[in-house]
């Protein structure tokens, strides 16, 4: 087995199957996890958590558990990048699983449903902070999304390192910005807002601390998109659970301490009930108050634009990697001989998030989407029980301790979400994990056969 991993090693250093070359390091890798993480959520998650939690200390806390209990998953995704060291993330691990159905699933779903109308919301989310300076009319703000899209896609286009450098870059500013807000904050905050009781109506005990611990699950989304990407990143025996396990501590400390410093600017009543609490929160300090609303504009146009070149980059590996297997377009496995990117799965990718961005009710659609998305998280984990258990070929290059227990907590997270999300939105959960299935096995069968047929000719 030594021997099968020092081989499996050595060809991963060369380059990446396929013609994509290994040119991203450790600091792109953590940049593209914590960037497309820390977005604008984090913006109104601290009321949710707040609302749920009740009191400032649980809010702290749960802030503090959430980010702990996502380490498994972070530890699940670096053994599963290691052991399969190219790009397509879940598609990859699904494939190498032993079911190519629910692997061509994944990317069918991620393709249609997901990845590109999030980009859409983010570049529309942008424009929205940008108009808080200038109005535009609504026409306008789209085009100015459509923009940023277009801007984007030609950054990661040209140059996989010149994105990965951009990202990095990005992903520093924006910690830099929230780490002054956090120091600063710390020189005005109050100990006793934050011990100050809830009030009669707020929720308390355990069941209010499990509440908070469940509204900040989505603030931590997203650690795993660098696993879109490692077939692109050097030494991934290395790199992939240091980047992982980095990007999940550096997240937690971040929104800890902000959650210490917002609770301690702002009472429980008006933090819970506050849509925009960092905002709120900007207003107490001496001499911002009355720039606190564009302080946080900035702060946002900054954070979302990180969110979103991170999207743009990883996103359109995985129809790549669908493509070289022969179940998706071929175009989208071509890679620019210049360039060095998958170009095609780039620009097409991006040309469906410019046509949604003239959609309506986009957030609703993705909303509906989530049951899908958090079922796909969920198999996951399980592949990590039926892959180490075969008798050969899982040779990953980095295992994480007590495998089996990590996986199971992880399963129980994301089954708890979603068990919690079908309370919230059940019908829509079903109709598009119908619409889901009903569309993509054809689609995968319709490409089978022509893999069969190819392979007979």
């Amino acid at each position: 087995m030594e021997n099968g991993v020092a081989k499996n090693i050595a060809t991963v250093e060369e380059k990446s199957s396929g013609g994509l070359q290994r040119k991203l390091g450790l600091s792109a890798a953590i940049a593209i996890s914590v960037g497309t993480t820390i977005g604008s959520g984090i913006f109104s998650s601290l009321g949710e958590v707040a609302a749920a939690s009740g009191t400032a200390l649980f809010v702290i806390l749960a802030f503090l558990i959430g980010g702990l209990i996502n380490i498994p998953a972070n530890l699940c995704y670096a053994e599963l990048a290691t052991a399969y060291p190219e790009n397509g993330g879940q598609y990859i691990y699904f494939r190498e699983a032993g079911s190519r159905p629910m692997a061509f699933l994944c990317g069918w779903i991620s393709f249609w449903a997901t990845d590109p109308p999030s980009i859409s919301i983010m570049a529309i989310a942008i424009t929205n902070y940008l108009a808080f300076f200038v109005g535009f009319s609504a026409l306008t703000m789209k085009f100015i999304a459509v923009g940023l899209i277009l801007i984007f896609m030609f950054v990661h286009l040209r140059s996989v390192e010149g994105g990965g450098k951009f990202q990095t870059y990005i992903t520093a500013f924006k910690i830099i910005m929230f780490a002054i807000l956090i120091g600063v904050g710390f020189f005005y905050f109050s100990p006793d807002i934050i011990s100050t009781p809830a009030h009669a109506a707020a929720p308390v005990g355990i069941m209010a601390l499990i509440a908070g611990i469940s509204a900040t699950t989505w603030s931590f989304d997203g650690m795993a998109s660098v696993c879109y990407m490692t077939g692109e990143i050097k030494n991934p025996k290395k790199t992939m659970p240091r980047a992982l396990i980095i990007s999940g501590i550096l997240i937690t400390v971040l929104y800890v301490l902000l959650s210490v410093v917002v609770t301690g600017l702002l009472p429980m009543d008006i933090l819970s009930t506050s849509s925009a609490p960092v905002s709120e929160a900007m207003k107490q300090l001496h001499g911002i108050g009355s720039a606190a609303g564009s302080l946080t504009a900035i702060m946002a146009i900054i954070v979302i634009i990180g969110s979103l070149s991170s999207c743009i980059m990883f996103q359109p590996r995985m129809p790549y990697a669908m493509a070289k297997d022969g179940l998706f377009f071929k175009s989208f496995a071509k890679v620019h001989p210049s360039w060095g990117t998958p170009y095609v799965s780039i620009m097409i990718q991006c040309a469906i998030a410019i046509v949604l961005v003239f959609a309506s009710s986009l957030s609703d659609l993705l909303g509906y989407f989530t049951i899908v998305a958090l079922l796909k998280n969920f198999l996951t984990f399980g592949t990590v029980f039926v892959l180490r258990r075969k008798k050969s070929g899982y040779d990953p290059m980095w295992r994480m301790p007590v495998g089996f227990l990590m996986a199971a907590i992880a399963m129980v997270v994301t089954g708890t979400l979603i068990f919690s999300t079908f309370l919230w939105a059940p019908i829509p959960g079903i109709i598009c994990a119908v619409i889901a299935v009903a569309t993509g096995l054809p689609a995968y069968y319709y490409w089978e056969r022509k893999n069969k047929q190819n392979a007979v000719s």
